[in-house]
């Protein structure tokens, strides 16, 4: 479906994988003077003088990441550096380089693969981050695009899962739910075409969630906002498994239970209506979908009134003392315990979360 019939592609094979390499070379720039060996060599030269190294990756899987039928390459591309950056961010960290891992078929074209670095390239120049080198690889089983991210924060200054406190307010940025339900329009949609290839998707009353789901951003301005809030949060992750499994990482990582409230989730009126049609509990969806690339961190009480009123940030809970439980109270207040629910790459199915089949849809907590 995203291939233009009209145009003209060039086979892998007639470049070669240096020839390849060169090619995509010429699409990047460096632009950061910390830079001081990117593409070429056996390896990339950085300087980091008096900063800490944060280092993160992720791998995207066709079949298990992404699809096609619905994914441009552009997209592709772009979502890849953006799921890295988002880890960086949640440890306070400003991004800074990028390596790229790509294993395709030899049937793919020169056209489809520049696509997916130019989305890279897009992402690469918004959030200031050099591509200094990576591997290319043949896959007999689908596309595989793994990045490995690098950021710098002064020496003792990242923030981690494993600092929250007793009392701290419990926060999350934006808004959650989006992106699974983004994902369920686009699959619904995917069957109506299988059905009948000649109707056309109308994905313009779902214009959000699926921006949601193909073209997330990380929140870098998040930790502008903070810092002139005068704001230092006590731990923080980034909301890619559901913010169920990430309210557990910082509980379970920082030995305290957790309590947050139903009402106080921050769900837009786009991602109710998908619930609604889908006759899915929009509770459980911002629980456990996942891909919203959100933050969740803790503060302390005492910056309650530095950020209570704050339209980007909304506090949902509090933590509690060590060994309490981890629990939702609902509208009806009753306290339910929290299970993560989110991905897991590793169960039957995949997925409890955010994954390319309907039928593995989210639990209810």
């Amino acid at each position: 479906m995203l291939d233009d019939k009209n145009k003209t592609f060039t086979p892998l094979q007639e470049l070669g994988e240096f020839g390849l390499i060169e090619h995509l070379e010429a699409l990047l720039e460096i632009r950061r003077q910390e830079t001081i060996l990117g593409i070429g060599d056996d390896a990339a030269i950085i300087n980091h003088n008096g900063f800490e190294t944060v280092v993160t990756t992720d791998i995207l899987i066709e079949g298990v990441h992404f699809d096609f039928f619905y994914t441009p390459l552009l997209h592709l591309g772009y979502k890849a550096i953006v799921v890295n950056v988002s880890d960086l961010i949640a440890m306070g960290a400003e991004p800074t380089h990028a390596l790229v891992g790509l294993a395709t078929s030899a049937r793919s074209s020169v056209e489809a693969l520049e696509d997916i670095y130019r989305g890279i390239q897009m992402a690469c120049a918004q959030y200031g981050i050099d591509l200094i080198g990576g591997d290319t690889t043949t896959s007999r089983s689908g596309m595989m695009l793994s990045i490995t991210a690098l950021g710098k924060v002064p020496k003792g200054q990242a923030i981690k899962r494993c600092t929250a406190k007793p009392k701290d307010l419990i926060v999350v940025t934006g808004d959650l739910g989006g992106a699974y339900c983004g994902l369920l329009v686009l699959e619904r949609e995917k069957e109506v075409f299988k059905a009948n290839p000649y109707v056309q998707p109308d994905l313009a009353p779902y214009d959000y969630v699926v921006k949601r789901l193909l073209k997330p951003q990380a929140r870098q301005d998040v930790l502008q906002q903070l810092q002139s809030l005068n704001i230092k949060p006590t731990a923080m992750i980034d909301i890619s498994d559901g913010l169920s499994s990430e309210l557990l990482h910082i509980a379970t990582r920082s030995g305290l239970g957790a309590k947050i409230y139903e009402n106080k989730l921050p769900i837009d009126q786009q991602t109710f209506k998908v619930c609604e049609e889908m006759q899915l509990n929009a509770t459980t969806v911002a629980l456990n979908g996942g891909e919203d690339y959100e933050l969740l961190f803790t503060i302390p009480l005492s910056d309650f009134e530095k950020i209570k009123n704050h339209p980007d940030f909304t506090i949902i809970g509090h933590m509690t003392d060590e060994n309490d439980p981890v629990v939702l109270v609902t509208n009806l207040n009753e306290e339910i315990p929290i299970t993560a629910q989110g991905w897991n790459a590793f169960r039957s199915k995949g997925f409890g979360g955010t994954n390319s089949n309907q039928e593995n849809e989210p639990k209810e907590t």
